[in-house]
């Protein structure tokens, strides 16, 4: 099954995929955050770090199972897998758009 997701998250999920934690970064606008695991990212520096920090202890897929709505923002539901405590894992993406550009994040449960 083929979900229709909006440019800027399709952007992410294949720069996820990407050795080059730049392209993740520049899916985002200047003034973004992405909360994960407890923390906030703020800024496409940040979550270019956030991005090369990962990858230094983890690899994983992410795999778009499932997209709605939720109060004014795109929720991705992804299977994860990889080799991180708790794999494999759905994890919920909270997505809020800025024009072509991702200008909140949040993943959880």
């Amino acid at each position: 099954m083929s979900l229709e997701l909006p440019s800027a998250i399709a952007q992410y999920f294949t720069a996820g995929r990407d050795s080059n934690p730049r392209a993740m970064a520049d899916c985002f606008s200047d003034t973004a955050t992405v909360r994960d695991e407890n923390y906030v990212h703020t800024g496409r520096e940040e979550i270019r770090q956030w991005k090369v920090d990962y990858s230094k202890k983890f690899t994983a897929t992410s795999t778009p199972i499932a997209i709605e709505r939720e109060r004014g923002r795109i929720v991705v539901t992804c299977h994860v897998e990889g080799n991180f405590p708790g794999s494999p894992i759905d994890l919920r993406h909270f997505f809020r758009l800025e024009g072509d550009k991702i200008g909140e994040l949040e993943i959880t449960l």
